[in-house]
């Protein structure tokens, strides 16, 4: 279980925080203890006032906890690791308001104690509380055998993706094979008279005609290589020159690198608003679907809620009415079979109580477990479309950064007026 934890203040912005039900599927106030009000914003309040009686200025102590996502983590289990850690940090007894939300399938809980001590009116120190969770959090996974992150093991061994957004989120590239593209020039060739039918033959294939530095005429593909006509079409440079004519007609290599760089980067712009539109459509129905959920799940605690209110309050009718009164009451108090019944009525009482939080169970795990089903969705859904965006924008780079290097690379020129081009930060 990963125990987030800091001291804050800011209590009325906190609790919004925790009551936030845009932001999450369920959120369910599970315990407001030591307070004099009964509800979140009130004992925020409550938890303030105390602090002014003091210095301290960040009077709340804010824990998050978080299950390992495909466990079937009890509340039970975090109402003993929230016990656990309040021994470890010296919180016994503090108040404190416990909220479960539910996000995206996963279920995870917010503990919030008050730090001040009410009978000396200071604040609760707590040294080394980042090392005491992480060793609660060990513990945690131990005893209940769950996989442990490896970061726990050996801090060098976390997931390098969590350092650099960048390495995160790379895509490979998969580029034009070597044989493709000489079979695309001998066709472009073959078809062609001339260098202008040449040029526009080539320009259809995404291939440019330009003048080489020593190789006489080449082709410089839209992705900034350059090749050898006379090379990928078999033929010797005389050839090539008595077709083609004298190469120094054509543009050079550095000035078709910064024609190609102002031609694609408007159109992947283009490209990048279509697929983000593409990928907003294809997340609609499945968000109206996770809505429609959420509000079907409240509906289906709301109804358990009540009924198990109901069958409470007729099961509490039921044993108070064994118990007998008057004269037969106090005659069973002497013969002692008033305790029995009670005895009875009290064991009775229990396991109604764990059958009520058993059955509440069952159904916050199937919950989640459909939940979860249609988050796998979501999540497929935004990887792929995110792995297409990102290609757009790693291409788009590309050529701005290959536009920028042929200007800087001929300071004696004056460049050609360019586009705007995309602003990547």
């Amino acid at each position: 279980m990963i125990l987030q934890a800091s001291k804050r203040s800011g209590g009325t912005a906190l609790g919004r925080h925790l009551l936030n039900e845009r932001d999450n599927d369920i959120v369910e106030i599970h315990e407001v203890r030591g307070f004099m009000c009964d509800d979140i914003m009130g004992a925020m309040k409550e938890a303030e006032a105390l602090s002014l009686g003091t210095k301290c200025q960040k009077y709340l102590f804010s824990l998050s906890l978080n299950a390992p996502g495909k466990e079937n983590v009890r509340i039970e289990v975090f109402e003993q690791a929230i016990e656990k850690i309040e021994e470890r940090l010296n919180l016994t007894g503090q108040p404190r308001m416990v909220v479960f939300h539910e996000k995206e399938g996963r279920r995870h809980a917010h503990c919030v104690w008050s730090r001040i001590d009410a009978d000396t009116m200071t604040a609760i120190d707590m040294p080394h509380f980042k090392l005491k969770l992480r060793e609660v959090s060990k513990e945690l996974y131990l005893e209940h055998g769950w996989q442990m992150p490896r970061g726990f093991i050996d801090s060098s061994l976390r997931d390098p993706r969590n350092f650099s957004l960048n390495e995160w989120q790379q895509a490979k590239r998969a580029g034009l094979s070597a044989k493709a593209l000489k079979g695309t020039i001998q066709e472009c060739w073959s078809v062609s008279k001339d260098v202008q039918s040449f040029g526009r033959e080539l320009e259809t294939k995404g291939l440019f005609l330009a003048k080489g530095d020593r190789r006489g005429h080449v082709v410089v593909s839209h992705d900034g290589e350059v090749f050898s006509v006379a090379k990928m079409i078999g033929k010797n440079a005389k050839t090539v020159i008595a077709k083609l004519g004298d190469p120094d007609s054509l543009r050079s290599v550095e000035i078709t690198l910064t024609d190609i760089a102002q031609a694609m980067t408007p159109r992947l712009q283009g490209y990048i608003r279509e697929a983000k539109r593409i990928a907003a459509n294809q997340l609609r129905p499945l968000d109206d679907k996770r809505q429609e959920m959420k509000t079907r799940h409240i509906h289906e605690r709301q109804l358990m809620d009540t009924g198990q209110a109901a069958r409470h309050e007729s099961e509490t009718r039921d044993r108070a009415a064994r118990l007998p009164k008057g004269f037969s009451g106090l005659w069973h108090r002497m013969t002692g079979e008033y305790a029995k019944v009670r005895a009875q009525n009290e064991l009775e009482a229990y396991f109604c109580l764990q059958r009520d939080r058993e059955q509440r169970h069952a159904l916050v795990m199937a919950q989640l477990h459909e939940r979860q089903e249609l988050q796998a969705d979501i999540t497929l859904t935004r990887e792929r479309m995110a792995k297409q965006i990102l290609a757009l924008y790693k291409d788009a780079a590309r050529y701005r950064q290959m536009g920028q290097d042929q200007t800087q690379a001929r300071p004696d020129r004056t460049p050609r007026p360019r586009g705007r081009g995309l602003d990547l930060g």
